[in-house]
C-alpha cells in the first residue's frame, strides 16, 4: 500500500515509517499537517491508499492533525484516515466520524506498541473497514453518565464496546464465546435503550453510538 504518515514526533515518524515498510508498504512522512495539506491537493498528487495522522501538531498543538484529515477527507471522501492521539480526545472521535465511518480509524499511540494490533488496523481501516481503540470506547463511556447508559448490563458494555470497534455480531459472539443469537439479542436490547433504531450496517452501527456519546456527552 501507499500510505501517508503525518506525525511530528521524528522518533515515532521514523519508528512508524521503518515499521510498515517492513511490511512492504511505501510510506512518506511529513511533520506538520501543513505540509501534508498542501502535498496532497498540489495538481497531480496521488492519493493514498491509507493517511495515518496525529491529532495535536505544530503550531498550536491542538487539533491541526484531525483538521487536516477532516479537510482531506471531504475533498475525497475515498481517503482512508487512521487517527493516532496520545490522549482520549471525545469531541475529535466524534468529529471524525461525523460524515461517515468507513475506512476510518482512532486508536491510541499505546496501541502501536501492539505491532500485530496496529497493523491490523492498518490494514481494517484502508481496505473500508473502522477501527476504534477499545481504550477510547470504554473512557468515553466511564465519563458518560446517561440514563441511558446506566441501564446497560456489563454484558451490555462488552457487546457496546466492541460494536463501536466496528466489528459485526458474528465476530462479537467469537470474541465472547457466545452464540450469535445471543449476540443479536443484545445489541438490540442496547440499540433500544440508547434510543437508536436498530440497523444491519455496522458502519452506521458505530457512527450512532459515537454521535449519541458525544450528544451524551454535551449534555453532561
Amino acid at each position: 500500500m501507499r500510505i501517508v504518515i503525518a506525525e511530528d514526533s521524528v522518533l515515532l515518524l521514523d519508528g512508524l515509517t521503518r515499521l510498515l515498510a517492513a511490511e512492504g508498504h511505501g510510506v512518506r512522512g511529513f511533520r506538520t499537517a501543513d505540509e501534508l495539506v498542501r502535498a496532497m491537493t498540489r495538481p497531480g498528487a496521488e492519493l493514498p491508499d491509507l493517511l495515518i495522522t496525529d491529532v495535536r501538531m505544530p503550531p498550536s498543538h491542538t487539533d491541526e492533525g484531525l483538521r487536516a484529515a477532516v479537510h482531506l477527507r471531504s475533498l475525497h471522501p475515498e481517503l482512508s484516515v487512521l487517527v493516532l492521539s496520545q490522549y482520549v480526545e471525545q469531541r475529535y472521535a466524534s468529529e471524525l466520524f461525523a460524515a461517515g465511518a468507513r475506512g476510518l480509524g482512532y486508536v491510541l499511540k499505546d496501541r502501536v506498541a501492539d505491532v500485530d494490533e496496529f497493523l491490523d488496523a492498518v490494514a481494517r481501516v484502508a481496505g473500508g473497514g473502522t477501527v476504534v481503540d477499545p481504550e477510547v470506547v470504554s473512557q468515553i463511556l466511564a465519563r458518560s453518565r446517561s440514563t441511558g447508559l446506566d441501564t446497560l448490563t456489563p454484558r451490555e458494555h462488552e457487546v457496546l464496546a466492541l460494536m463501536a470497534e466496528g466489528r459485526s455480531n458474528a465476530a462479537i459472539a467469537d470474541r465472547l464465546v457466545v452464540g450469535l443469537a445471543a449476540v443479536e439479542k443484545h445489541v438490540t436490547n442496547i440499540l433500544t435503550k440508547l434510543g437508536l433504531p436498530p440497523d444491519a450496517d455496522d458502519h452506521r452501527r458505530v457512527l450512532a453510538v459515537l454521535r449519541w456519546l458525544d450528544l451524551n456527552g454535551a449534555r453532561s
